[in-house]
């Protein structure tokens, strides 16, 4: 079961678990702000590293950029 825990999630599933859309996943990676991986031409996500992101304020800081413009 820790194995199904620890796999590698497609934007639309880390959308999904975020809550937010597919486009807002690819627009926080455009801006560097999203822990991503690149296999091939898919991105891939590892939960926990996109969890402490979250937790660190990653996508707090991603959305202040936003509204500064």
């Amino acid at each position: 079961m820790a194995e199904m825990e620890d796999r590698w999630l497609s934007v639309g599933e880390i959308a999904k678990h975020l809550g937010v859309s597919s486009d807002t996943v690819y627009r926080r990676i455009t801006q560097h702000a999203m822990p991503a991986h690149r296999m091939g031409r898919l991105w891939k996500f590892k939960k926990d590293e996109v969890d402490a992101w979250v937790k660190t304020g990653g996508a707090a800081k991603s959305d202040n950029r936003d509204s500064d413009r």
